[in-house]
């Protein structure tokens, strides 16, 4: 069994309540259809019922009647969402009206459902950009408590199963955030360590990635990775966690011992944290290509609540196994 079948047995276990806010769209039904077919998640979507119903017959998704549907122009919550969102951002000056008017927005709603509980987590982007799928997240649902940065992991399967968990590895920041200082790095390591444990189910041993090792070059970049390192433990004393470490002594034994020793960590790494966005997302496709690796993410981590964002160029098999993940996320 694949790590991908893991997650979805996983979260056949304990099925949450993930919210679809593009519920309209053609890939988010036929993905829909699988996970209800499947039974790894409670489904919401939103739109419109009528529209929603008619494409799903017209698709044969024969599922889809399981799935809640809530219409966004017309819903039953919406005063007890409204004042919820007066009162979290009512100091910034939203008012009830401008608050009632956000709900129309499907990516609004989606996260005042989670913030409010009725629903586990979310998985949005698949016809939305970006910054429109998570500006709600950071306004409404927040980070972790102690985390201020929301970034980017992603679950690299390596045919070489000599690295990393068996061929695992997870690779962060790979996705969010372009340049972190020291905190923020060290809060990317805490978070990433978390996502270790709720999806690819390993216990977290952390390299946290510079062109130096262990003093090898001076540089106030190294400096930011070693005291990232620092805080990270700080945050977490029961990490695995060892910096600054280069890649190669990382992940190989014979130089992590050559260039590191006695750190438990070098050559023994199955997290990699790289010291900024342009390390991680081109380490992450180096590896997904030359290696011929399989990249599942990215996973937003960092949040209060699992809130996932798709590229518009996602496949129906992406957002079944972004749901499935989702809902891992969610369990506790």
């Amino acid at each position: 069994m694949n790590l991908l079948d893991v997650i979805k047995e996983n979260a056949r276990k304990n099925p949450k309540r993930i919210v679809l806010p593009e519920g309209e769209e053609s890939r988010t039904l036929q993905a829909a259809n699988e996970v209800l077919k499947n039974a790894f998640a409670k489904i919401i979507l939103i739109g419109n019922p009528s529209k929603i119903i008619s494409k799903a017959n017209e698709a044969g998704l024969t599922y889809i009647n399981q799935a809640k549907i809530i219409d966004p122009e017309n819903f039953e919550n919406v005063d007890s969402y409204t004042d919820l969102m007066v009162k979290l951002r009512g100091h910034k000056g939203l008012t009830k009206s401008q608050a009632t008017e956000l709900l129309k927005d499907p990516l609004y709603l989606g996260t005042m459902m989670i913030k409010s509980g009725d629903a586990d987590g979310e998985v949005a982007g698949a016809m939305n950009a970006t910054g429109d799928v998570l500006r709600p997240a950071f306004q409404f649902v927040k980070t972790l408590p102690g985390i201020s940065v929301v970034s980017g992991a992603f679950i690299m399967i390596i045919p070489d199963k000599s690295f990393g968990e068996g061929g695992m590895l997870i690779f962060a920041d790979c996705a969010v955030h372009p340049d972190p200082d020291d905190q923020q790095l060290a809060e990317i390591a805490v978070a990433t360590a978390h996502t270790a444990r709720s999806i690819a189910k390993i216990e977290p041993r952390i390299a946290m990635l510079s062109f130096s090792t262990k003093g090898s070059a001076k540089h106030e970049m190294v400096d930011k990775v070693v005291s990232a390192t620092k805080r990270a433990k700080e945050i977490d004393p029961s990490l695995q966690i060892d910096g600054e470490l280069q890649a190669d002594a990382a992940l190989v034994e014979s130089i992590g011992k050559s260039k590191a020793p006695g750190s438990t960590i070098a050559g023994n790494a199955n997290v990699l944290v790289f010291p900024s966005l342009e390390a991680g997302n081109i380490g992450y496709k180096l590896v997904q290509r030359l290696a011929n690796a399989e990249a599942i993410g990215p996973i937003l981590q960092g949040m209060a609540a699992p809130i996932n964002d798709l590229s518009r160029g996602c496949s129906v098999d992406d957002i079944v196994n972004m749901i499935a993940i989702t809902a891992n996320q969610a369990t506790k």
